[in-house]
């Protein structure tokens, strides 16, 4: 199952997930993501990259529709839908929310992408 396209894409994601834990390192709570400038600006560095995420498992889910169904640990779907939220709607992203994402729920996404890798190579 060897496809250029899908190991780039999948890297982007590490990528994207790398860069967010090392700006989430200094973020100790959420409110860590508001109260300051440099909070805020890490709250749109984060959130920018959560919104490359997503848009890269749509293009993923395109290019193939049935490989999310084996990794069921992980909400692919959203991810997806958090991309929409950041990009249409930036005015309504919590910090809360993703402060939860980043704290709970990034080293199962990090762990899942990096078996697809492993599996796809």
């Amino acid at each position: 199952m060897h496809n250029p396209i899908l190991s780039d894409n999948l890297k982007i994601i590490l990528e994207s997930i790398d860069l967010i834990e090392e700006r989430f390192s200094k973020i100790n709570l959420a409110d860590d993501f508001v109260t300051s400038s440099e909070g805020v600006l890490l709250l749109d560095a984060v959130s920018m990259r959560l919104q490359v995420i997503g848009e890269t498992v749509k293009k993923i889910d395109k290019i193939d529709p049935s490989l999310f169904e084996r990794y069921p640990d992980v909400e692919w779907r959203k991810i997806m839908r958090l991309r929409d939220i950041i990009s249409h709607h930036y005015e309504m992203v919590d910090h809360e929310i993703i402060f939860d994402i980043c704290e709970n729920h990034l080293a199962g996404l990090k762990s899942a992408i990096q078996k697809i890798i492993r599996k796809a190579n």
